[in-house]
């Protein structure tokens, strides 16, 4: 079965970072997109489509290992059923194993560095920097960080 239109997976940490996708209507619009979201209040009661998975506790290392692993096994398996042409994310550490797994197969990733990045780099987007196919910040200044990014201006 083909698909006429590109399939995106928009996937963010609840809040902020969650907000930003959102903002991208033009995106939604245009393409076959589902989301990927942590478990909580404010992502239960989204009406796009959407996969809810477990965030990662960091209460202690063992704790978050197990939420991680448990988290990826999650992700593999909505990543398989949908099989996403890109992964389209703004993080935060949720993202990273769908990142992964978008390289492992051969997907195009763009990662948008959150709005509220302005002066300094996250660790999420310090590593997917390494491998993304497009890589967006928000803020000239983050350039001298992201030397090969691309400058988009902001969301909002």
């Amino acid at each position: 079965m083909s698909r006429d239109r590109k399939k995106i997976c928009m996937i963010a940490s609840a809040g902020g970072h969650l907000e930003q996708l959102r903002q991208l209507k033009d995106v939604i619009a245009k393409y076959d997109t589902y989301y990927v979201v942590p478990r909580v209040k404010s992502t239960e009661k989204m009406k796009q489509k959407k996969y809810l998975v477990d965030d990662m506790l960091r209460t202690n290392k063992i704790v978050f290992m197990l939420r991680f692993l448990k988290m990826c096994f999650q992700q593999l398996f909505i990543f398989l059923k949908e099989r996403p042409d890109i992964v389209l994310t703004t993080g935060a550490g949720v993202a990273i194993p769908t990142c992964l797994l978008a390289k492992v197969f051969r997907k195009k990733v763009i990662y948008i560095e959150s709005f509220a990045r302005i002066s300094s780099p996250n660790k999420t987007g310090m590593l997917i920097y390494k491998f993304a196919d497009l890589f967006i910040v928000q803020w000239e200044s983050l350039l001298k960080f992201y030397p090969k990014a691309v400058y988009g201006g902001w969301i909002y």
